[in-house]
């Protein structure tokens, strides 16, 4: 088979919508498996007969994909494979799609993409080695199904100053999605060269703690940074701003001289705050995105009758940027409002490829 390309992706949204995936709903439409194992079984015969296979994207495709798929795939075909994506698969227990161990076959990939509880030191350590050719992307999803495993195994700083030391070219992507504040802070290594984060919530929002380290330790890095919070709560936008004396997305905008784009929705960002992001970072600036909603003035702004309020808003972004701009009016016009994994996926297979 001459097939090079196999990306799979299984739109899980809308299942979720009726609450968490679990074993019992698939058990209703496949009472007794024999369906899954029929595509299981059919999955395995195509990574066996493909010759030419360079890659492979697997994203939350229900028990398609199981502990045993890449064992299907010949000695060869897994040395020459470039891409590598295995996501949330919803594998119960400790499971994972792929070990370190069977990692050591792909010695050329050059990018990988994982659920951030199956990327482990041990994995990182294979990918160090000097036989494994550098790695160019990585792309980590940490979503809350997945915290449920343990955050022991995860990479110290050590793995990852030896990965980066092999793979010199090396950024990373991550999606954070209703991840605690304090496990991002331990996520968080000093020395991932992490170059695109996306947080996106229902239920926990992030704190300007963490986006205060996200400017400090990946200033050399980091272009993109997204916001969204759809956390429905009647006393308003959480503050990232609150009881500093700096607000952390400007701050951001000082340090990460290479941001290239900014989303908000849903966080309070306040409009003097708007205009320094925008001057600071000026026309490199290619997206600013904020939806109107989430913009708040101070009293002082509100109080100067001689001045529209909104309208010297869009005016001073406007100039900083060098471009037109206005806020995002409704947050489906956003460019990355989309349902997060398919999102993620969508944004893992541009970054990959952009090598």
């Amino acid at each position: 088979m001459n097939l090079q390309k196999l990306s799979l992706f299984s739109d899980i949204s809308i299942l979720q919508q009726h609450g968490s995936i679990s074993n019992t709903y698939l058990s209703k439409v496949d009472p007794d498996g024999k369906k899954i194992k029929q595509i299981q079984q059919l999955f395995e015969e195509i990574l066996s007969n493909s010759r030419q296979l360079k890659w492979l994207s697997c994203g939350f495709m229900l028990q398609i994909v199981t502990p045993t798929s890449l064992s299907s795939l010949s000695n060869p075909i897994a040395n020459t494979m470039e891409h590598l994506s295995l996501l949330d698969n919803h594998i119960p227990g400790n499971t994972t799609l792929i070990t370190a161990v069977e990692l050591e076959r792909f010695v050329g990939l050059r990018s990988l993409a994982l659920d951030f509880c199956d990327f482990t030191a041990e994995m990182a350590r294979v990918l160090a080695d000097n036989n494994h050719v550098p790695l160019h992307r990585l792309s980590l999803l940490v979503h809350i199904s997945v915290m449920h495993k343990s955050l022991e195994s995860m990479p110290e700083d050590e793995d990852w100053k030896a990965l980066t030391r092999n793979s010199t070219n090396l950024r990373v992507y991550v999606m954070a999605f209703d991840i605690k504040s304090d496990d991002m802070l331990r996520i968080l290594k000093p020395s991932i060269p992490l170059e695109r984060i996306h947080f996106d919530s229902y239920i926990t929002c992030v704190s300007g703690a963490v986006v205060d380290l996200i400017s400090r330790q990946y200033d050399k890095f980091l272009t993109h940074f997204i916001l969204m919070n759809d956390v429905i709560d009647t006393s308003g936008f959480p503050d990232l701003s609150d009881n500093r004396t700096e607000d952390p997305l400007v701050l951001l905008a000082w340090r990460c001289t290479r941001l290239s784009l900014l989303a908000v929705h849903g966080y309070t960002v306040w409009a003097h705050n708007l205009i320094a992001i925008a001057r600071l970072r000026g026309s490199d600036l290619k997206v600013l995105e904020v939806t109107e909603e989430s913009i708040d003035f101070d009293q002082g702004e509100l109080a100067d009758q001689d001045v529209d309020p909104v309208h010297n808003l869009i005016e001073q972004v406007s100039l900083g940027l060098g471009r037109p701009w206005h806020a995002v009016m409704d947050i489906e016009l956003l460019s990355v409002f989309t349902e997060p994994t398919r999102h993620f996926y969508r944004e893992m297979q541009s970054f990959s490829e952009g090598i």
